[in-house]
């Protein structure tokens, strides 16, 4: 179908999108349970919205519009205990993580929807392997160019987003020795990655979706698994590379610190986008992905090594009057505790060491989605 038209949002307004883990209280196992809660949330109004997955031992969450870090948190925890409520009437634990540490992607089963299954014929085992819980962050755009430009002048703070949410250390019941083994998964889809570098929205509608869709290998913008893409039907760009948190307060000052940066990028306060940012993306995705906060980063421009603890803190520290402007200091603050204290993945880390096994380290994740 025809790319449609960019709509205009109103800028920096935000929503968070929440793949949440579906765990038997049994045995700590994922369940496919979705169907029987997706049901029983049906019965009365949900504080925001809930989708299934495309197995069905994973739900979707999705915030309204907010354009503040304490009304956007307030309605994560409000959709949080709901959520938890319902699933202790199914004995379904609910929780964060970019990867159940122990599932067998085997066993699970694709959700009955036309286009999960669509998805499962075309891409056979990998669909079921997607079984992965990201947060995605969208934020409002005015026009088509300004999301380009936005997506482009990004890249070279994805490495942060990842390390700062990275929770997947563990797979097949081993650790993988990276903070997110999530986005491997998401890596082995042959339209993910990046976005092709056009920052004009007319261009990228006539010299490259068109084209695209012409081959017959993509029809909507959902088709493509970018790191960061354009939703022209919400006016938005898309952040997809955080792994989804253990706590919905992590998750919503993700979402502030992603809007403080389209701020300070939105004034032109640093260099346009051009495309040797891409230069060494691979490699400091990677870097973050493997090492978390302790990994290092290749400036794109001045080719300088730096630390990605380090550089997260000093940026942290520029958008600090953007954060106050926009009422997000206190998820800045959070996201500061963050680089000391460490990531999910290293908390996760921690309660294996602490309780001895992978089930209670998934019963210490339930405890945490729930309080936190």
């Amino acid at each position: 179908m025809p790319l449609p038209p960019f709509k205009s949002s109103t800028p920096l307004s935000m929503g968070v999108e929440l793949e949440l883990q579906l765990v038997s209280l049994s045995d700590y196992d994922l369940t496919a349970s979705s169907p029987d809660l997706l049901h029983l949330l049906e019965r009365k109004p949900f504080p925001g919205n809930v989708t299934p997955e495309i197995t069905e031992s994973m739900i979707e969450i999705n915030s309204d519009v907010q354009h503040g870090h304490d009304a956007l948190l307030a309605q994560l925890e409000l959709v949080r205990d709901t959520l938890v409520q319902a699933g202790e009437r199914l004995n379904i634990g609910i929780c964060g993580g970019g990867t159940h540490p122990f599932q067998k992607w085997s066993e699970r089963r694709i959700y009955a929807k036309p286009r999960f299954k669509q998805v499962s014929a075309l891409y056979g085992y990998l669909a079921k392997q997607f079984t992965i819980f990201g947060q995605h962050v969208h934020i409002g755009c005015a026009s088509g160019d300004d999301a380009l430009y936005l997506l482009h002048a990004l890249s070279r703070y994805v490495p942060h987003f990842i390390a700062l949410s990275s929770s997947s250390p563990f797979v097949q019941a081993s650790d993988t020795l990276f903070n997110s083994a999530r986005l491997n998964s998401v890596f082995a889809f042959p339209m993910s990655g990046r976005a092709p570098f056009l920052l004009d929205w007319a261009s990228f509608e006539r010299d490259y979706f068109a084209k695209m869709e012409h081959t017959g290998v993509i029809s909507s913008m959902k088709d493509f698994y970018w790191d960061i893409r354009p939703k022209p039907e919400y006016g938005t760009i898309e952040l997809r590379v955080c792994d989804t948190p253990l706590t919905v307060a992590r998750a919503a000052a993700l979402a502030s610190y992603l809007q403080a940066l389209c701020a300070y990028l939105l004034e032109r306060r640093s260099a346009a986008p051009q495309e040797d940012d891409y230069l060494v993306y691979n490699y400091n995705r990677f870097q973050a992905c493997r090492f978390g906060l302790d990994g290092t980063l290749v400036h794109p421009q001045s080719y300088d090594s730096l630390s990605l603890r380090e550089d997260i803190l000093t940026t942290l520290r520029r958008m600090a009057p953007y954060g106050a402007a926009l009422g997000g200091t206190a998820g800045l603050e959070h996201l500061v505790a963050v680089t000391h204290e460490g990531s999910d993945a290293h908390y996760l880390r921690q309660q294996f060491a602490r309780s001895g096994s992978a089930e209670g380290m998934v019963a210490a994740a339930i405890e945490r989605f729930r309080h936190g």
